[in-house]
């Protein structure tokens, strides 16, 4: 029988990984809206031929907001004030910036870029936070399953955004301009939603350690998520242990980014996977699988459900994360993932070219079936892989003094990339058709190589232990020898974990300052 902290923890969990909901929603909405010709008229853009590097901008505007605040807002947002607080200042900037979007004045774009921007720093702190507080809160058998659920989220997101856009666009007469305002403003239901529930959830009992090692409050927000004393004891020991170690020889404050060459590595390697994430093609789908299946059909109705299905298919290929990550390890589905999108990206291509164009210049139906079957079964190889196990590799690797500052550098590299990328793509597109897929080929042939030689199994480590897989020290064990505790790995329950055992050593010399960002 499952132990009822065991389902809080899910709970908890579930809730926080309500936050990429935000991120599926607004990915679907902005390529949803811009094929609906009601919105092209209001943002005074030409119906027939909409300038694709002015969208190309709007789609920008998100990005470069998501990465400024993941750079320099997020991080010390969820340090200085809990994961809580992080998680309810993103939902609550992203109910504002839906709020701008939607009642955005006619012809006036520069309002609606505004809201891109602002939803962009919104869900910026929102996804930096959450991956982090799921990561805290689970033990690290189950780790890798509940955080499945975090990419599985994003897909509900698009599912919603899709389905509500659909079904907007078949009553578009009746509806007018709220055919595409509903499916904008149906955005700040999930923020709302998520901000109603952080009261009921416990703050990280790493984030109280940290700050006053305020043991007895780590203990109450354990004690919620673990079944025994003695996990909750050894679990407040690893934490204490590693952050003794951390605050004593690394450095307390986000300088041991760069001390650590250790942290280095990862901060590497993890910059690499995430834009990896971008490049192997799905951010493209994401953004522009209107545009592209615009070259296959002609009927905005079909391209609306092909989307709504495909948002539909990414749930239950997501699902397939959940009992994967934890059994065959994140490397194997990282290199499994990147072959079989690899072969998706040969033979979409090879369709469109070796097919004659119908004289409406898209393709015949059978064909046209073909080339989406492909890029469904693309989605079937991304969602568990590069989509699921990007986030979960990222959020568990590095150490708790620098944790959530590198987890919104590294997540918000997938925003640098598809920033950078988006600017061309429609362009290269428009030129390239179809072939240009073969971009995207080569990329997930580089990212194979690339985790097979360089990515380390992750798969049941603690996150106190992670840095021994990159070659630094063991956080746990060093930090028992500064707090003279017999057994790095076992508490000894009312003598381990009180203040009196704190060390002359950490007394005398107080942790760096953090710096100010």
């Amino acid at each position: 029988m499952v132990h009822k902290t065991r389902v809080y923890n899910w709970y908890a969990a579930l809730v926080a990984a309500g936050c990429m909901v935000l991120y599926g929603y607004d990915a679907a909405v902005f390529n949803a809206v811009q094929a609906n010709k009601l919105w092209l008229s209001w943002m005074n853009f030409n119906t027939k031929s909409p300038d694709s590097n002015l969208l190309g901008l709007i789609n920008t505007s998100y990005s470069i907001g998501a990465i400024v605040s993941g750079w320099f807002i997020a991080g010390p947002i969820a340090d200085w004030l809990g994961r809580r607080a992080g998680m309810g200042i993103g939902c609550f900037i992203t109910v504002i910036a839906t709020i701008v979007q939607t009642f955005t004045p006619h012809h006036k774009l520069g309002v609606f870029i505004f809201g891109r921007v602002l939803i962009g720093i919104g869900q910026g702190i929102a996804l930096t936070a959450g991956p982090v507080y799921i990561g805290e809160i689970t033990p690290p058998e189950i780790r890798g399953k509940v955080m499945s659920f975090w990419q599985l989220f994003y897909s509900v997101g698009s599912f919603i955004a899709y389905w509500v856009n659909y079904a907007c666009g078949k009553h578009k007469v009746a509806l007018g301009e709220w055919s595409w305002k509903m499916v904008v403003i149906f955005q700040m239901l999930v923020p709302l939603i998520i901000i109603a529930q952080l009261p009921f959830m416990p703050e990280s009992p790493r984030w109280y350690i940290r700050h006053g090692d305020r043991i007895d409050d780590a203990r109450k927000s354990l004690s919620r998520v673990r079944d025994t004393e003695q996990e909750v004891e050894d679990e407040i020991l690893a934490i204490r242990e590693a952050i003794t170690f951390e605050k004593e020889v690394i450095s307390s404050s986000y300088l041991a980014l760069w001390k650590d060459v250790s942290v280095r590595k990862r901060l590497l390697l993890a910059f690499v996977i995430n834009i990896g994430q971008q490049l192997s093609g799905q951010g493209t789908l994401n953004s522009y699988s209107s545009t592209i299946y615009k070259k296959v059909w002609t009927s905005l109705d079909k391209i609306n459900l092909i989307n709504a299905l495909n948002a539909t298919m990414g749930i239950i290929f997501t699902l397939n994360a959940t009992w994967t990550v934890d059994r065959f390890g994140r490397k194997f589905l990282l290199i499994v993932g990147a072959c079989g999108m690899a072969c998706c990206m040969l033979i979409v291509p090879i369709i469109g070219m070796e097919t004659p164009n119908t004289a409406a210049g898209g393709k015949q139906e059978p064909v046209g079936i073909a080339i989406v079957a492909m890029l469904f079964l693309f989605i079937f190889f991304y969602k568990p892989s590069w989509g699921a196990t990007v986030w979960i590799w990222t959020s568990e690797i590095f150490s708790m003094n620098v944790r959530v500052q590198a987890v919104g550098m590294c997540t918000q590299m997938q925003n640098v990339a598809q920033c950078i990328f988006n600017q061309f793509f429609p362009t290269f597109y428009k030129n390239c058709g179809l072939k240009s897929f073969f971009f995207f080929m080569t990329t997930n042939v580089c990212l194979a190589i690339f985790v097979w030689f360089m990515i380390p199994e992750t798969k049941g480590t603690s996150l106190e232990e992670i840095d021994v897989l990159f070659g630094g020290a063991n956080h746990t064990e060093k930090g028992a020898d500064l707090l003279h505790v017999e057994d790095a790995h076992h508490a000894r329950i009312g003598v381990d974990n009180v203040h009196d055992d704190i060390i002359e050593t950490v007394e005398a010399h107080p942790p760096a300052k953090e710096i100010k960002m």
